[in-house]
C-alpha cells in the first residue's frame, strides 16, 4: 500500500513522516523540495507466531510506503500546491492531509484546522478540475464531445465545481474502470492527521471532527512533539507514558496502520511453510482467485482451488497435521472469499 502525505508548511507533515518510517528526513521552513519517500513493515503478532512454529528461511510482513511532498507555505502566498509535487503522489492508494492544530512560534497566525483541511480539499479538487480540463479539450478536438468517456467528465467536472472531491460520487463499475487512468486526487480516500498541542494531545478540534463526520472521513489526532519522545523510551516506559497522556491504541505508527486498513477495508492473508512465513494485503471481499493473483498473476490465470487453514484453530491445535486429522482444513473454490487471517495454499495450473 502507498500512502501520501500532504500538508501546509509548518504543520508539522514531515515530522508526521518520520513518526510513521523511522527516517529523518528535513522538517521545518526551507526542507526538502523533493519527495520523501519511506517504506515501514506492517507488525502483526499472527506474523511473529506463524514464524515461530514454521521457523522458515524468510519471514515478509507486510509493507507500508510512504511519499511526503513539500507543502505550500501557511499564509497562502505561494497559492496551491505544486503540480509539478502532486505527480509523485497519483499512484497512491490513500492520501494523508495533515492539520495544524498547535501554536507555531514560527507563525504569526493561530491555528485554524477547519480552514487548513477546507484548504487543502480546495486544492485537490483544483488539480483534477485541470485534468479533466485538458482531457475534455482533446476529446473536443477528435470530434468525442458525446461519447461515455466526455459524458462521465463532464458529470465529474460539474461535482468538482460545487467544490466536492470525487471520493464522495458512487460509481459503477463500468465507470471505475473507465477513469481509473486519471488517477484524480480527490477521488483518493483521505485520512486526516491533526496535529494537536502536547496539553490536548488526543482532543480532535469540534469542527474538523464535525465536517469527517459529515464526510464520513477518517481522522486521528497525534501530538507529533509528544510521539517524538515516546519514539525514544523502552516498552516499559513508553506504556507508562501513553497512560499519562491518556493516549490509547498505541504509539502513532499503531494507530495510524490500524486506522489506514480500517480506511481502506484491507486485511491480510497469510502463505506458511518452511521457506517463508508472508503476510499479502488485499481488499475485503476479495475472492480466492483475486487473492491467488497477490502471489503471481499465473496463480490467477490458472486458479483451481485453494486450502484454507483457519489461523485461530492453528494457533489452537498446534499444527495443520492436527488441522487436517480434525477435518477442519477447508477447501475452497473459486467463489471463495478469503477472509482475513486465513491461511491459504493455492493450487493452480498454467
Amino acid at each position: 500500500m502507498k500512502v501520501g502525505i500532504l500538508g501546509f508548511a509548518a504543520s508539522g507533515k514531515t515530522t508526521v513522516f518520520n513518526l510513521l518510517t523511522g527516517l529523518t528526513a528535513n522538517t521545518g521552513f526551507g526542507g526538502d523540495r523533493k519527495p520523501n519517500l519511506g517504506v515501514i513493515k506492517v507488525p502483526d503478532e499472527r506474523i511473529d507466531r506463524l514464524s515461530a512454529m514454521y521457523k522458515p528461511k524468510k519471514t515478509t510482513y507486510a509493507e507500508m510506503r510512504f511519499v511526503d511532498i513539500a507543502g505550500k507555505a501557511p499564509d497562502g502566498t505561494k497559492g496551491g500546491l505544486d503540480q509539478g509535487l502532486l505527480t509523485h503522489i497519483r499512484d497512491t492508494e490513500a492520501l494523508v492531509l495533515v492539520i495544524r492544530g498547535f501554536v507555531n512560534p514560527m507563525l504569526e497566525a493561530a491555528p485554524n484546522p477547519a480552514a487548513e483541511l477546507a484548504s487543502l480539499e480546495a486544492d485537490l479538487v483544483i488539480a483534477d478540475i485541470e485534468v479533466i480540463e485538458k482531457r475534455l479539450h482533446r476529446l473536443k478536438k477528435e470530434g468525442k464531445a458525446k461519447d461515455r468517456e466526455t459524458e462521465l467528465l463532464n458529470r465529474f467536472m460539474a461535482h468538482l465545481e460545487a467544490e466536492r472531491p470525487l471520493r464522495e460520487l458512487e460509481l459503477n463499475q463500468e465507470e471505475e474502470l473507465l477513469t481509473r487512468g486519471f488517477r484524480f486526487l480527490s477521488q483518493k480516500p483521505a485520512m486526516v492527521v491533526v496535529n494537536t498541542p502536547d496539553d490536548a494531545p488526543t482532543e480532535l478540534p469540534a469542527a474538523v471532527a464535525t465536517h469527517c463526520k459529515a464526510h464520513d472521513q477518517t481522522v486521528l489526532a497525534l501530538c507529533a512533539s509528544i510521539e517524538a519522545e515516546l519514539a525514544e523510551l523502552d516498552e516499559e516506559d513508553r506504556e507508562i507514558f501513553l497512560s499519562e497522556y491518556g493516549i490509547e491504541g498505541g504509539v502513532a505508527r499503531t494507530r495510524f496502520i490500524h486506522e489506514a486498513y480500517s480506511m481502506l477495508e484491507l486485511i491480510s492473508f497469510f502463505t506458511a511453510g518452511e521457506d517463508e512465513v508472508r503476510a499479502w494485503t488485499i481488499k475485503r471481499g476479495t475472492t480466492a482467485p483475486g487473492a491467488a493473483g497477490k502471489i503471481h498473476t499465473d496463480f490467477e490465470k490458472g486458479f483451481i482451488r485453494v486450502e484454507v487453514c483457519p489461523y485461530d484453530l492453528l494457533m489452537e491445535l498446534g499444527s495443520e497435521q492436527k488441522v487436517k486429522a480434525a477435518g477442519k482444513l477447508g477447501v475452497q473454490g473459486k467463489e471463495y472469499i478469503v477472509n482475513d487471517a486465513d491461511i491459504c495454499n493455492f493450487l493452480f495450473n498454467v
